[in-house]
């Protein structure tokens, strides 16, 4: 058995049967467009209601076609389903029925079974390669890969945040129908698949929009990373709404991650995204929509989003193994198991108070939401990526507390998320790359270095000129991970671990994962921390946890089932226990197997 699905955008290239495709085009800043189709003549496109443009030519599945926006302007198509030479050429007619779906049966799975592992495709080698490594992946306990960006972006090299094209993908990883069979395949396996979208800028190469389409973008307004859209205009909502949808019901991936959220100043369009994905996807099957919001808004979450990537839970755990404090590490400094703590029991650090960066308030209450509101990662490609030289916190902390941390990721209730190469403890690093023009690719490496010239290890410039060009294409190469670095005898003893504390996730923790709420977490010395959960069967969870090297004597006795422990505790059942140095204990109290 097999399926086809497809998806009816508002624009782009819609093949209506094998041999008619309707063009579309929102150009409301022209008078006139032509759709130019390679091996034909011009052809005028007839104005529509809304400010779009749009013709039926008789073309198939492969026609290469671009639009004439102005007499000396001629461009692809923003709503291009393929773009197979980069962003500047033609865009390609795809026919997305002609992809045969094999996992027919597969409706997702539950949040709480979530376990993510953030992927850049172009550093696991392409589609293809990644395919071919799911397997491996699946066999970690991972239950979901969560793609980097795929937008097509310039060039061949790019974190995927430069795209410019939302609805191709990028063309050097593979086809259309490679991504497909990736998906298909890690259905057939049992793994979800996310992608991560970029619905609040476009990249600085190849974007002609604001030519032809000026309403796409909000006059005098900025985010850090270019032009603000404009999502107070109907086509623009539609034009993205359409994107989300596309996604998930012609790709059919499981959820998505939408970036910097708190870069479109119109909330109510991501509450809108929710309703219409919600009423879109087919009756039993499961799609999951995470948040990345520095605005730490609980009631995005309270409406139906299923989590946010939880950064304060990062920051004060990256504080808390490496001593690091300038940037915003800078607002996690006093008190740090005091803040682990708030990150266990309440998920935000900050819910509301000022953060002494910024001087600002920053967040809303979130102590009501269940665990499973919040991602919690020891490491993502921003929080490595963003660092001058790339590096990784097994060179950054002491490998005991980065043991006894990898615990609490794994065994707490919030859901887990490890970073390609952490499950083997890779020391390579995954720095900021691009395959820009030279010049734009001149201004990228200038402007990185000049933003780290505010930490006191880069003041000086002779410094800054040794951080990596983002444009030489050794930068990308040092982040690749060759297979010869799983071999050895500390990855295997690292990948040994992750798989061990994953099948006692499965058994342990997401049974009884559903709606389980934080009962409490307090500090209990410098680096260490006591926190508590009630689980849906009643049992309740209970992790002891120390970051730092001193014992902590005389914890609170538990009782009932040893779930795990490192080192292995040194006092019976029920009697006070003691915390070693780096440390963890993990118990199951009251869970009703006597």
């Amino acid at each position: 058995m097999s399926e086809r699905h497809a998806y009816r955008c508002t624009m782009g290239a819609t093949l209506l049967d094998p041999s008619r495709t309707l063009f579309r085009l929102w150009a409301p800043t022209c008078t006139e467009v032509s759709l130019l189709l390679e091996g034909y003549p011009d052809l005028p496109m007839h104005v529509a209601a809304g400010g779009y443009f749009e013709c039926i030519a008789p073309v198939e599945a492969g026609a290469r076609y671009r639009y004439r926006v102005g007499p000396d302007l001629i461009v692809p198509d923003p709503a291009s389903r393929a773009q197979p030479d980069d962003v500047h050429g033609p865009s390609m007619v795809v026919d997305p029925r002609a992809f045969e779906w094999r996992s027919t049966q597969w409706n997702g799975r539950n949040w709480e079974q979530a376990v993510i592992y953030e992927v850049h495709v172009g550093i696991a080698g392409g589609f293809r390669a990644l395919c071919d490594d799911l397997p491996r992946i699946a066999a970690l306990g991972i239950t979901a890969i969560e793609l980097m960006p795929l937008s097509e972006f310039p060039g061949g090299r790019n974190w995927g945040y430069d795209g410019v094209l939302p609805y191709a993908p990028e063309s050097s990883y593979g086809t259309v129908d490679d991504l497909k069979m990736l998906v298909d395949t890690a259905h057939r396996i049992g793994l979800m698949v996310f992608l991560d979208v970029v619905y609040n800028h476009f990249g600085p190469d190849g974007n002609y929009l604001a030519q032809y389409a000026a309403p796409m973008f909000r006059a005098g307004s900025h985010t850090a990373w270019g032009a603000a859209i404009d999502f107070r205009i109907p086509q623009v909502r539609t034009y993205f709404l359409d994107n989300a949808l596309y996604w998930l019901m012609e790709y059919r991936f499981d959820g998505l991650r939408l970036d910097a959220v708190d870069a479109i100043p119109e909330r109510d369009w991501l509450v809108e995204l929710l309703v219409h994905v919600r009423a879109c996807v087919e009756p039993g099957r499961r799609v999951h929509l995470m948040l990345e919001n520095r605005n730490n808004d609980a009631d995005l979450l309270r409406r139906g989003f299923d989590a946010q990537w939880n950064d304060d839970g990062h920051n004060v755990l990256h504080v808390l193994l490496t001593g690091e404090h300038e940037g915003y590490y800078g607002n996690f400094q006093a008190g740090t198991a005091c803040e682990l703590a708030m990150v266990l029991r309440d998920g935000f650090v900050f819910h509301g108070q000022v953060e002494p960066v910024t001087g600002q308030p920053r967040g809303s209450p979130s102590g009501d939401l269940p665990a499973t509101s919040f991602i919690l990662f020891l490491q993502n490609h921003d929080q490595i990526g963003n660092r001058a030289f790339g590096e990784r916190l097994d060179r950054l902390a002491d490998p005991r507390a980065l043991l006894a941390a990898y615990a609490l990721l794994l065994l707490s209730p919030q859901i887990p998320m490890l970073f390609m190469g952490e499950e083997w403890g890779s020391t390579r690093p995954f720095l900021f790359f691009t395959s820009h023009n030279a010049a734009l690719g001149r201004i990228v490496r200038d402007g990185r270095r000049a933003e780290l010239a505010a930490f006191s290890h880069f003041s000086d410039p002779a410094v800054r000129e040794t951080i990596p060009d983002p444009n030489d294409p050794a930068t990308f190469e040092a982040s690749c991970l060759p297979k010869s670095d799983r071999q050895s005898a500390r990855a295997q003893d690292r990948i040994n671990l992750i798989t061990h504390l994953l099948a006692l996730r499965a058994k342990w923790i997401v049974p009884r994962l559903r709606d389980a709420h934080a009962l409490d977490a307090r500090a209990i010395g410098q680096a260490a921390v006591i926190a508590r959960w009630r689980m849906n069967d009643g049992a309740v969870l209970t992790i002891m946890l120390n970051l730092g090297p001193h014992a902590q004597a005389d914890m609170p006795p538990c009782a009932d089932r040893l779930v795990y422990a490192h080192p292995p505790p040194d006092r019976g059942k029920g009697t006070p226990v003691v915390l070693s140095g780096y440390g963890v204990m993990v118990f199951m109290t009251g869970d009703g197997h006597g």
